[in-house]
């Protein structure tokens, strides 16, 4: 049965057995879903340029920061189930004011531009795979229709979803298994001595990039509520989750860099997966890796199109968000599915693959950040320790800034321009809403223990 919208005041606590619709093997999919959307397939290419041979390191020092994140963002999920994860929390942490929800409204989009990301990667290798030469505008036509085709999955229900994601994270780490035990047999381990990057410098400017591959783990947080027993399913869902995509990446990471010289790897940066299977397995292999990154990013659309309804759905019940993103069209609120596509769609159409990544990434260091800012307000509520929540939020500003730096550096300047003017419109519209209409933010309730 399809998990109900969660209200104000009906509850968003664990459910019982007879609306329970995500269990932890698919809130663990939703999350490995979400997270291995891009990293892999289309982020390699451009974490290489500053790490070099080194980007299995980087990913380690990513899934390192995200353990904090997660620490924070479990308990939080625990002792405040909701369908909108982040969202809620923020408004306990800070309260009804400006702050959660300019926030909140900032982490919707910040999600937006992360299934922009894994749309254009899924466009780059499905062109790549088709048989003959299609115009460039044509990436642009397939990244919209995937978001199209992941709509009428989340219109049909939570159990689709997690079924799906499922089914997809299966056949993915299948064709990934193979691709790594036939890589080890071409494997050059003088490509790791041959020099390119900046260092370690480089490594970390590489972890605040690939930081959006572990945005997923948000995602699992907005389950929650759909969960019989969040307060043990949803921290293992999400542990786990990582575990799964930090082995998955380093392995994957480190065949590439093993089979592929470096030059070779900045050479193809949106596809460099596929050219790597095909040095390993010829054609077949290109095919393959081809299929499993398609499958991968379009996976990551569906979980963090999931997510991101949840969240708005959430955000506009609690009056931070027009109500037309919580009227129900088929099956319940559903206008903030649609609200998001067509978001998301505009970000496919107006923005190239790297200046989404680096967008996405920055987004996400910041908001997951600031929740644990705001989480040291209650953590008297939630049992969680103060110190554990101060690391994760000096490691996420560290490689904000990092990250920052770098893409002001290496520009173009409309990429953290427009995050700029993303997260200050963000509470300009907060701003302007809530005093037009003088709505107040609500809080879900909770069956949480207290």
């Amino acid at each position: 049965m399809t998990a109900r919208p969660s209200t104000p005041g009906t509850g968003a606590g664990p459910s019982d057995s007879t609306t329970a619709s995500i269990t932890v093997a698919s809130a663990t999919a939703i999350g490995v879903g979400g997270m291995m959307g891009a990293g892999l397939y289309t982020l390699i290419g451009m974490a290489s340029t500053t790490a070099g041979p080194w980007v299995p390191l980087a990913f380690v020092v990513g899934g390192f920061v995200s353990v904090f994140s997660i620490y924070s963002y479990a308990k939080l999920g625990a002792r405040f189930p909701s369908r909108g994860g982040a969202a809620q929390f923020l408004i306990r942490s800070f309260g009804d004011g400006v702050i959660a929800g300019g926030l909140n409204i900032f982490q919707f989009l910040g999600w937006i531009i992360a299934m922009a990301l894994y749309a254009a990667g899924f466009a780059g290798y499905a062109r790549d795979l088709l048989p003959w030469e299609t115009p460039d505008w044509s990436a642009k036509v397939i990244g919209i229709g995937l978001v199209a085709l992941v709509v009428v999955v989340n219109l049909i229900g939570t159990k689709l979803v997690g079924r799906a994601e499922l089914v997809v994270v299966v056949i993915e780490l299948t064709i990934l298994g193979g691709f790594v035990v036939a890589g080890f047999f071409h494997a050059d381990p003088g490509h790791f001595g041959a020099g390119g990057g900046d260092g370690w410098i480089g490594v970390l400017f590489a972890a605040g990039l690939l930081y959006v591959t572990y945005e997923g783990f948000g995602v699992v947080a907005n389950s929650a509520g759909s969960m019989a027993n969040p307060a043990k399913e949803l921290p293992r869902a999400m542990y786990l989750a990582l575990g799964i995509v930090v082995v998955v990446y380093v392995v994957v990471s480190a065949v590439v860099v093993l089979v592929l010289p470096h030059a070779e790897i900045a050479a193809n940066e949106g596809h460099v997966l596929a050219e790597a299977g095909e040095a390993v397995l010829g054609r077949v292999g290109f095919v393959a890796v081809g299929a499993a990154a398609l499958l991968a990013t379009a996976s990551g659309v569906n979980a963090t199109m999931f997510g991101d309804a949840n969240l708005a759905f959430t955000v506009a019940r609690s009056g931070e968000l027009p109500k037309v993103f919580a009227r129900g069209i088929w099956l319940g609120g559903k206008g903030a599915l649609f609200g998001a596509a067509l978001l998301t769609s505009a970000f496919v159409l107006f923005f190239p693959l790297a200046a989404v990544g680096q967008m996405a990434s920055l987004a996400f260091l910041l908001v997951y950040g600031v929740v644990s800012v705001g989480h040291l307000r209650v953590r008297h509520e939630t049992g969680a320790k103060a110190g554990l929540l101060v690391v994760a939020i000096v490691l996420n500003l560290a490689l904000f800034l990092l990250l920052l730096g770098y893409t002001i550096r290496t520009g173009p300047a409309t990429t953290w321009i427009t995050l700029v003017a993303v997260f200050g419109l963000s509470f300009v519209v907060e701003i302007v809403y809530r005093r037009a209409t003088g709505r107040r933010l609500v809080l879900e309730a909770t069956s949480a223990p207290s």
